[in-house]
Parts: C-alpha cells; sequence; structure tokens
C-alpha cells in the first residue's frame, strides 16, 4: 500500500525512566491521538507502583489501551500484544484517530512491527533423536505418536510422509502445541506495511543522569507504598516468582525480602540496579532501531523539558491534514 494512503501511528519509545508517559500525553494536547501502552508489566492488575503505571487522576485524563488486561497469575506473550495491539489500533483508526503506543518494551514493538512467525526453528537434536527412533521403528510408528498429539495433522498425512511427520513431531515437542493449532496463528503478521509509522525514541545523552533518575524514582516507589503492594500480592498464595508479572523489574527483589533470601534494604539496592541493567538493554535496543527520530531526554544542563521534547516531535511529524487534527479532502 502506498505510504500516502496508509493510515497513520505513532510510536513513543525509550528505557524505563526517560519521560515517555508525560510525552505521550502532551503530544496528546496537540493531535488526535489515543494511547496505547506497550508495557509488559503494566498490562497485569495490582502492578502500580512498581511498574510506573500512570495513576488513576492520569488514565481519566488521558486513557491507555492495553493496561491492567490480565492478572498476575496469567502469562502475557508477545503474540498476544501483537493481536491486541492491532485490533485497538484499527478502532482507533476507523474512529479518526490517530495510535499512540508508549512504552519500553522493545520486543513488543518489534513483534508488532514485523510480526511473529509462530514456526518455530529447526532443532537438530529433535531431528535426529525422532530420526533414530524412525530407523529403529519405522515411520509408521512416528505417525502413530503424531496421531496421538495431533490427531489433525496426522489425518493429512499418509505414513510413508517422512518430512512431514517429523517437522509435525519436532514442532510439537519444542512447543507443546500442535502444528495444526500453530497454522492458523501463523496469517497474524506486523503492521509495518499497513501503518505509516513516525518513531521517537526517547535518548539520553549523560547515561549518568538517568542512572539518578532510576535510584530517585525507586525511593519514591518506595515511599509511595511498593512494598505493601508486593506483600499484598505475596499474601495472595497463588503467585510465585516464576510468573512473568513477578519476575518484572523491582518486584522480583522485593518478593525475595519478602521470602526472608535478602534484607529489604538489598532488595532495594538490587532493585535499583536491575531497573538500570533494564535501561541499558533498552537502550543498545533504540541505538540500533531503524527508522526512528532520536530525541534527547538531558543535555549539558540537566534534564530536557517535556514542552521542548514534545516540540521537537510535532516539529517531525509529515505535514499531512491529519496531524493537525483535519480530515482529508
Amino acid at each position: 500500500m502506498p505510504a500516502q494512503n496508509k493510515p497513520p501511528a505513532l510510536f513513543v519509545m525509550g528505557p524505563t525512566a526517560s519521560g515517555k508517559t508525560d510525552l505521550a500525553i502532551a503530544l496528546q494536547q496537540h493531535l488526535p491521538v489515543e494511547l496505547v501502552n506497550v508495557d509488559s508489566a503494566q498490562i497485569y492488575r495490582f502492578l502500580d507502583i512498581g511498574s510506573a503505571k500512570p495513576d488513576r487522576e492520569t488514565l481519566q485524563r488521558a486513557p491507555h489501551q492495553l493496561i491492567d488486561i490480565r492478572d498476575p497469575s496469567e502469562s502475557y506473550s508477545a503474540a498476544e500484544f501483537m493481536a491486541d495491539a492491532r485490533r485497538v489500533m484499527d478502532d482507533m483508526t476507523a474512529r479518526g484517530k490517530i495510535p499512540l503506543l508508549v512504552g519500553g518494551t522493545m520486543l513488543y514493538f518489534k513483534v508488532l512491527l514485523e510480526g511473529l512467525s509462530s514456526m518455530p526453528h529447526a532443532n537438530p537434536a529433535i531431528r535426529a533423536e525422532l530420526q533414530e527412533k524412525a530407523d529403529a521403528e519405522g515411520w509408521a510408528s512416528l505417525h502413530q505418536e503424531l496421531q496421538q498429539v495431533d490427531p489433525e495433522t496426522a489425518a493429512a498425512l499418509h505414513p510413508n510422509h517422512s518430512h512431514r511427520i517429523q517437522r509435525a513431531l519436532e514442532v510439537y515437542r519444542i512447543t507443546g502445541v500442535p502444528i495444526s493449532a500453530l497454522r492458523r496463528t501463523e496469517s497474524v503478521g506486523g503492521i509495518a506495511d499497513s501503518y505509516a509509522i513516525k518513531q521517537f525514541a526517547l535518548l539520553p545523552s549523560n547515561r549518568k543522569l538517568l542512572h539518578e533518575r532510576i535510584e530517585q524514582r525507586f525511593h519514591k516507589m518506595m515511599a509511595a507504598g511498593f512494598e505493601t503492594e508486593v506483600a499484598a500480592l505475596y499474601g495472595r498464595g497463588d503467585l510465585h516468582e516464576d510468573l512473568p508479572a513477578i519476575r518484572s523489574v523491582g518486584y522480583r527483589q522485593l518478593w525475595q525480602a519478602l521470602d526472608g533470601r535478602c534484607s529489604m534494604d538489598e532488595a532495594v539496592e538490587k532493585g535499583i540496579a536491575a531497573t538500570r541493567q533494564l535501561a541499558k538493554r533498552q537502550i543498545t535496543w533504540l541505538r540500533n532501531w531503524p527508522f526512528s527520530v532520536n530525541l534527547e531526554i538531558d543535555n549539558a544542563t540537566g534534564f530536557i523539558s517535556v514542552d521542548k521534547m514534545c516540540e521537537t516531535a510535532l516539529k517531525n511529524l509529515p505535514d499531512a491534514p491529519i496531524y493537525r487534527g483535519e480530515k482529508e479532502h
């Protein structure tokens, strides 16, 4: 589809504590945008303080889609995010709004742009194991095994279809999901070919300033009741440390303190260190991110104001009526 015929979308990406949400809300004052959360911790209910989720007043003023859509006992995959984000983006576009996706979960942005192949790559060890079994027992034996785990695929294959039987069993052993089920989701792809996307990456020029802000913010979270928030999750009894929600930065470290494996002071220091490591990984993604406009979040005198970053972002938008809140003629 030619670029001029594609509906617009905006990405606001950046490391933790870089001011992404503030910028997104500032842009909403100038553009007909609606916001979509791209933070893997903020999709969970009850993970509020430690995930830096916008407070209730902010969400009333600037609603975010895909916040509070899962219980912490549940998992949520990049593929689910892609499907959910496409759905809400299409709805916004149909109402004449520009989807503005804001967050720091870079895998979600990547999958949304490029799509996600549901089929795993070949696994030489599993293939060799299946070949050995076929050599010893014959492909009819593996066809019977396939009937047990994926009767739909087995019914479509002759016992002599050795390569296809091997691939179907390989996929099942890697993913635990029948290949027939994976094929039904394979058509879901990315949005790069269907949206005209303007991407902004918030980046520090002075990493030390960002580290200081991360530490200050973590202590503010503790003062705001972060320990009490994690204690409530810990006390539920149905959650554990291996769940994606509890593995979130900050939550995992405080969970360990509540579990008696370190002091709360040690957990805070570990949480700050883990948050800085997360920011480092996010910055690495963004330094190599194609087609984005870099917005520096600081300069020699300190952090740049949100209004100034907003002004710079607006100057980098295409000169199209929709960005001025006007309809195409």
